[in-house]
């Protein structure tokens, strides 16, 4: 059994470093690997209370992540500055990589978004409004890299 009050301040600090450290980087693993960081609180946060959705939003995570590194890789792009670049290299990627970006950070309505709105809707029936407010002002961190 694990103690839901400490699980839940660990989730929020999990999410916090990860949108913290995050906005600091010019390297697309390290982003990734903030931004895992961050995601994993939101895991977190609801693991207790639906174990299920805990496992939809590791799924989608993990598909929308496996593709923005398969798109990283057959682009050959380690930091921002050459991503800036790439889009006049290959356009359709490029594009393809923005929308799956902007889902991952959970932008409605993309596909990131759903699970996130399902552990607010599940963190508001458990009486957790607040901590649903400030775990969602945090995932705003991720959209500025």
């Amino acid at each position: 059994s694990l103690n839901p009050t400490l699980l839940t301040t660990m989730a929020i600090l999990s999410a916090a470093l990860g949108g913290w450290m995050g906005l600091n980087q010019t390297q697309i693993r390290k982003i990734m690997a903030f931004s895992s960081i961050s995601h994993l609180g939101w895991m977190a946060i609801i693991i207790i209370y639906n174990p299920k959705l805990t496992l939809i939003n590791f799924y989608l995570y993990t598909l929308i992540t496996a593709t923005v590194f398969l798109i990283f890789n057959s682009m050959k792009v380690l930091k921002l500055s050459t991503l800036m670049t790439s889009w006049t290299k290959t356009p359709s990627l490029s594009t393809i990589l923005l929308l799956t970006l902007l889902s991952l950070a959970g932008l409605p309505p993309l596909t990131g978004f759903l699970p996130k709105w399902l552990i607010i809707q599940e963190l508001t029936k458990q009486d957790m409004a607040p901590t649903a407010v400030i775990i969602s002002l945090l995932s705003l961190l991720g959209l500025f890299f």
